[in-house]
């Protein structure tokens, strides 16, 4: 009999940037932040890590976990200084509303440019200390961002931005990838061009692949309007294993369309809040959980997660909110 429990824990991607790496940045100082990332975890009873997308982290702009920028300023055929005209031309076209400013602007066809997610993965397996995931932001999220000067046409740059990190993820050495989409919730209507982008970076790894999927969280605030019921069908489309969507801070009525996913794909349900500072207790977890499988049916939930990262929060509070979620799922499988 296997020892593995039915439900698993993970969470979704970052961490609060310890304190002493931006006041002392260096690579052993990223080294050894990633380290106390996954110990955290790991002490915590967590079955599958992140590396807290330490990676990402840059001394200049230490209060975002990077996940546009990162991607998208390494790359070929993207200009990053990004001027007046530019902006205007933006505001123009970007239907984009939390953001007034182009991440940047493509002028040529999409390249690999200096991007190195295989270094930046191997850092991270180098202290994992077991299996991990690896998080990766979405080519739909990141094309939406950009200002268009070279394809003209929304979906061939999109695509190439999928090609880009397609080639990024073959072979990376992690259990399981993560494409983080926060944008399309808010878009439902561009659903399937978002899919066909999405798998193709999911078919170019050979592992555990996973969707996370949220409607955004920026000083604790949601950013996309929508629910889960317009996306079920996107949904069925993904090439995943499971999917990691929000659900601690959505209403109730947002779990009944779930019913419709794909019983091959498995479910992954937020059960940790992360715009709020309560920290859940395990009886508040376990009753999620008894909730989420009354309407979805025994076997159907299969991870538990928070809702997204925990960047924005304090690492007291992201902490012990962790540390609920092993002995929340614990409390309702009796295994406490």
């Amino acid at each position: 009999m296997s020892s593995e429990p039915a439900i698993l824990t993970t969470t979704v991607g970052s961490y609060p940037v310890p304190d002493w790496l931006p006041a002392l940045p260096s690579e052993q100082a990223r080294l050894d932040a990633t380290r106390v990332v996954f110990d955290t975890q790991r002490q915590a009873r967590i079955d599958l890590p992140t590396d807290g997308e330490l990676y990402r982290f840059d001394v200049n702009h230490p209060d975002t976990n990077g996940m546009i920028e990162y991607f998208l300023r390494p790359m070929a055929g993207i200009r990053s200084q990004v001027g007046r005209s530019d902006h205007e031309c933006f505001a123009r076209k970007s239907t984009m509303k939390f953001r007034r400013k182009a991440a940047g602007v493509v002028e040529e066809a999409l390249g690999e440019g200096s991007l190195n997610l295989l270094a930046d993965c191997e850092l991270a397996a180098s202290v994992a200390g077991g299996p991990f995931k690896f998080t990766v932001t979405s080519p739909y999220m990141l094309a939406r961002t950009l200002l268009d000067n070279y394809y003209r046409h929304f979906e061939p740059m999109l695509m190439g931005v999928a090609g880009v990190l397609a080639q990024q993820v073959a072979g990376l050495p992690c259990d399981c990838l993560q494409i983080d989409e926060a944008n399309i919730p808010g878009n439902p209507a561009d659903a399937p061009l978002a899919a066909g982008a999405i798998n193709c970076v999911l078919d170019a790894f050979h592992g555990r692949r996973a969707v996370h999927l949220c409607f955004g969280n920026y000083g604790g605030q949601t950013i996309q309007k929508g629910e889960w019921r317009a996306l079920v069908a996107f949904l069925n489309q993904l090439h995943v294993d499971h999917l990691v969507l929000e659900m601690a801070h959505r209403p109730p009525e947002d779990l009944e369309p779930l019913k419709e996913v794909n019983p091959k794909i498995k479910l992954g349900i937020g059960v940790i809040d992360v715009k709020i500072n309560h920290v859940e207790t395990p009886e508040e977890i376990a009753r999620a959980l008894a909730r989420a499988e009354s309407v979805l049916g025994p076997g159907r939930v299969a991870w538990i997660h928070p809702d997204c990262g925990f960047w924005m929060l304090q690492r007291s509070i992201a902490d012990r909110k962790i540390a609920s979620l092993a002995a929340g799922r614990d409390l309702y499988l009796g295994r406490a």
